[in-house]
């Protein structure tokens, strides 16, 4: 009995002390996170503009103006866009950059830099520096297209509709892409060499190497990057906000965008955090999807 007493006793010191250990955490969490979180919440059902005391309960009007209006609509096609074409070219650019890095005998550090390089510089800078490459008149794309006899192809890149969207995307493919190539790269060298020695060995050239026994074997670096690649995809924002505005008109407006513009450059506080609370739910409804899909994959492989 004494020893159980002595027991329960310890137990109970540990407990508080590790109470002690926790609570600044929770309440820097709870402070942070949490309030904001459930703040949030209840200011979409407001009509705030965010600056006065006046905070007005109006229901769900926000929501059913989200549900009807066709500039939302048309950011959340275009925010679809981003994302799906973000997810399939990092994705590829990446894994084709790895297995590039993963062949090279000499310098192979240098080039891990090189290709790594542009996501260490912010959106901001990214953004500027494929403003003055993208520019109509003294753009090096138009420049290199004039110089190869192709000057029918020159565009206003940024400014034309049909293009603004497409060379974000490919912009932003371009910044991206070393992180992720990081990720395959560590599971490239994480492949038995024994099993690529096999299959040669028994006649399967490159192609059959990669489809049956390296790709399968990276399914979990594979779901990292497509996770990661998809929620990063349907935040963007530095890189609209800085190269195109939202512009032209309303060509590559995202909801993360969009949400900006209501809720500080139109002062409509409520409607903006409830863009926020659909965008939210979005990503965790395509997060669930993927992890399922993804997961089921790594079992089967």
């Amino acid at each position: 009995m004494a020893a159980t007493a002595m027991g329960r006793k310890k137990k109970k010191w540990w407990m508080n002390y590790a109470i002690w250990f926790i609570l600044p955490a929770f309440v820097l969490y709870s402070l942070f996170v949490m309030v904001p979180t459930f703040s949030s919440i209840y200011l979409s059902f407001t009509s705030w503009d965010g600056i006065s005391d006046n905070v007005r309960y109006i229901g769900f009007s926000n929501f059913q103006e989200i549900w009807e209006s066709p500039r939302v609509h048309n950011a959340l096609k275009n925010t679809m866009i981003v994302a799906i074409a973000l997810v399939l070219l990092e994705n590829i650019v990446a894994l084709a950059l790895a297995i590039l890095v993963d062949q090279v005998r000499w310098f192979r550090n240098l080039f891990r830099s090189i290709f790594y390089f542009p996501v260490l510089m912010s959106g901001i800078i990214m953004g500027f520096i494929w403003m003055i490459i993208l520019n109509y008149n003294f753009g090096v794309v138009n420049q290199i297209l004039d110089m190869v006899g192709l000057s029918a192809l020159k565009a206003d890149w940024l400014g034309n509709p049909d293009y603004a969207l497409l060379s974000i995307i490919l912009s932003t493919v371009w910044k991206a892409s070393g992180y992720y190539m990081i990720i395959y790269l560590a599971g490239l060298q994480g492949i038995p060499q024994d099993l690529l020695e096999a299959a040669s060995i028994d006649g399967a050239g490159k192609w059959k190497q990669f489809r049956h026994i390296t790709f399968p074997l990276l399914a979990g670096a594979t779901t990292v990057c497509v996770m990661l690649s998809m929620i990063n995809s349907l935040k963007l924002f530095d890189q609209i906000a800085v190269m195109t505005n939202g512009g032209p008109g309303f060509a590559t407006e995202t909801l993360t965008y969009i949400i900006y513009k209501v809720a500080f450059g139109e002062g409509r506080q409520g409607f903006g955090t409830a863009l926020a609370i659909v965008l939210f739910i979005i990503i965790m409804i395509i997060s669930l999807i993927q992890i399922r899909l993804l997961r089921k994959r790594e079992v089967q492989m």
